[in-house]
């Protein structure tokens, strides 16, 4: 085992090397290593796609402009015909004090439909027969219009929003994961222009729309291993939120928009701490683009109860990482990022947790196996975590999304298999079987 020094040496060479997803499907976003090297990258699927059929984009290309589509102009009134009563404005993201209310909380899980056809009836029916009234699943940009500029090959994104409505689960669609094509010129982030991302989200939502609830802008853009390598910058992040809200809200008025879920990590080299992230999109202006801030909640090894002023003051050792204590290091750090909200006027939205969880990785050479719970206590840990978010956190609290109903080629030799609450074959493991005796019993 490496010494805590020579770990720290060896993480970010590790890390980009960790984890390639299995069988290619849009893969989950590894969970935090809670060190100050940001977390492990997720690989690009490299599974070949249906060949798409060109498709005409929902918004005409033009030249790289950092301009958004103008207003379509109001009709001039017929002289002696009564004036027609204009169109309502498109709403513009987060500007209504109750917009994209939710109950406090609701009960999401991430699954994984891209590429299962066999199953995905299983993996819903796992889902809905638990309590969870919402699903979290990728859309990535670059399978869905990876062959070219208007290729837009809908195949997989129907099969997930068919089914998902068949069970009768809301979506949270998480768009991200950049084409080749659409990095050119990018010199500040990971495309070339914000614009290409912003017709492909408006032709995803003018064809769901009403079908998909919300969607997750981009994720983690505090890590430059999402943010095209480059260093993350939050001015940057607020011009493609901005875009996309738009294009999703003229496109579909009454989805929500849930800003990409930031990374809970510590300062170094090229990641920037999801508070300090969080403050820089206030000042940029971002509140007006988002109707519920996205935030990632892990756990790490202590229960979700703990107050993380005591791990950052050394009271909990066993909950810090070699002996580096900070606030990150537990579920209840969320109330960090609630804070900043307050601070900045934002009280009324509120906030979606994309990703939350406690892993039971105990590989001896796992890099998450100093904060690795035993089964029963990932069991308990979760379902007290939505109990203390529905006693202390209502009603700013909103869907929690947990992770995940597992992939059926996942193995043990992938961290994901040990955070997720089913195994691979559809078995429930101990904190699926909670979760769902609790929610019967609500």
């Amino acid at each position: 085992m490496p010494k805590p020094s020579l770990l720290r040496r060896l993480l970010p060479i590790t890390l980009a090397l960790a984890l390639l997803t299995a069988a290619c499907a849009p893969a989950p976003t590894p969970l935090p290593l809670p060190t100050r090297t940001p977390r492990p990258g997720v690989a690009t699927p490299t599974r070949p796609m249906t060949n798409p059929t060109p498709t005409q984009p929902a918004v005409t290309p033009g030249k790289p402009t950092a301009t958004l589509a103008p207003a379509i102009p109001t009709a001039t009134p017929v002289p002696g015909k009564p004036t027609a009563t204009p169109a309502k404005p498109t709403p513009t993201p987060g500007s209504g004090s109750q917009r994209g209310r939710m109950q406090s909380p609701e009960y999401g899980i991430q699954v994984f439909l891209w590429w299962q056809p066999e199953t995905t009836d299983r993996d819903l029916q796992l889902a809905k027969d638990a309590g969870f009234t919402w699903i979290k699943h990728q859309f990535p940009w670059l399978d869905i219009e990876g062959a070219g500029k208007g290729a837009l090959d809908w195949t997989w994104a129907d099969h997930v929003v068919d089914n998902a409505e068949k069970y009768g689960l809301k979506i949270i669609a998480r768009v991200d994961k950049e084409p080749e094509w659409a990095r050119k010129g990018a010199s500040k982030g990971p495309i070339g222009n914000y614009n290409d991302f912003g017709d492909f989200v408006q032709a995803l939502a003018s064809r769901y729309k009403g079908r998909i609830a919300a969607y997750q802008i981009w994720n983690e853009p505090n890590l430059a291993r999402e943010w095209g390598d480059r260093q993350p910058d939050a001015v940057e992040y607020r011009k493609m939120l901005e875009i996309a809200s738009r294009r999703i809200k003229q496109a579909d008025p009454q989805a929500l928009i849930i800003s990409a879920g930031l990374s809970p990590t510590t300062s170094w080299g090229d990641a920037i701490p999801d508070v300090e992230f969080l403050k820089r999109l206030y000042v940029a202006g971002a509140k007006n683009y988002f109707d519920l801030l996205g935030a990632h909640a892990a756990g790490y090894k202590a229960p979700p109860e703990t107050n993380p002023a005591d791990i950052a003051a050394g009271k909990y050792k066993e909950y810090c990482h070699y002996g580096e204590c900070a606030r990150i290091y537990c579920f209840r750090h969320l109330e960090d990022l609630r804070e900043v909200m307050v601070q900045n006027g934002d009280s009324n939205k509120q906030v979606a947790v994309v990703e939350f969880g406690w892993t039971t990785d105990i590989r001896p050479d796992s890099l998450y196996k100093w904060h690795a719970v035993t089964e029963q206590e990932q069991a308990d840990y979760i379902v007290r975590a939505y109990q203390y978010a529905k006693e202390h956190w209502a009603p700013w609290i909103g869907v929690m999304s947990l992770i995940y109903i597992a992939k059926p080629d996942w193995t043990e030799h992938e961290e994901y298999y040990w955070w997720s609450i089913t195994y691979p074959d559809g078995t429930p493991r101990p904190a699926y079987t909670r979760f769902k005796q609790w929610r019967q019993g609500q």
